[in-house]
């Protein structure tokens, strides 16, 4: 039972991860939700969304789950800045 849900948790990552512009993929919420983290300069908001949709159908195609799995992208930008 345990492994067969650590499995699930990975397989929705490996699927995530496997499109281009992926940084991390994150399963939460017992396997109910992946987030997404793209790389911020290579994905567009458009795009962004248009993953989450291609994400979620290679998902349904390739995975067995109860219920349904939220596919979250999520894009942000960082600044970093030193005092010296």
């Amino acid at each position: 039972m345990l492994e067969s849900y650590v499995q699930r948790l990975h397989d929705l990552e490996r699927v995530a991860c496997s499109f281009p512009g992926v940084e991390r993929a994150f399963a939460i919420q017992a396997g109910r939700e992946v987030r997404v983290m793209v790389e911020n300069a290579r994905v567009s908001d458009q795009e962004a969304r248009l993953l989450s949709k291609d994400i979620a159908r290679k998902v349904k195609a390739e995975l067995a789950y109860p219920g349904q799995v939220r596919v979250s992208v999520i894009r942000e930008t960082r600044a970093t800045d030193y005092a010296k």
